[in-house]
């Protein structure tokens, strides 16, 4: 999957540059506070938005890597027919909770945030935009669940072939 391939490419380094922002933010806070003693007024703000960021894409990320945690002891004791079903049902729950939470829940969020004017209190930009990791974050567990069936029986294949 050549599609796959690229979107996890670009969430890597997309990933790796923001953890390089968030790095580079919290030793200026630290630096400007202790070394300066003239705390920066804005870095604690971007500190928790890039957290959050980070969090998000990190969990679609390990949702397409499968390095999320997972107990795999029934899967490992079941027949491939009867794994089938269990790994179509597993993928379907993330990507419908995905939906529901991530996709409808976030976009309705980032919708309110921007009619509303909310803006943060220390960077002064528009909370919708903090906001719009949860449904595009959302969109990539969903396109990595559906991926993740697929490759699942496409090894399957490999496997027989």
């Amino acid at each position: 999957m050549k599609l796959r391939k690229k979107v996890d490419k670009i969430l890597s380094v997309f990933l790796v540059f923001i953890m390089a922002i968030l790095v580079l933010d919290v030793l200026w806070q630290v630096a400007s506070r202790y070394l300066l003693n003239s705390p920066s007024s804005f870095t604690d703000e971007l500190a928790g938005f890039l957290l959050i960021w980070v969090g998000l894409f990190g969990a679609a990320y390990g949702t397409g890597t499968k390095i999320h945690l997972a107990i795999d002891l029934l899967p490992s004791k079941l027949s491939f027919d009867r794994r089938k079903y269990l790994e179509v049902i597993i993928n379907s729950l993330i990507a419908i909770f995905a939906l529901v939470v991530f996709v409808i829940g976030g976009t309705w969020l980032v919708y309110t945030r921007f009619y509303l004017g909310q803006v943060s209190a220390a960077l002064e930009i528009p909370m919708g935009y903090v906001y719009l990791v949860l449904p595009v974050s959302g969109l990539l567990i969903i396109f990595y669940a559906v991926s993740n069936t697929l490759l699942f029986f496409e090894d399957r294949k490999l496997e027989k072939g």
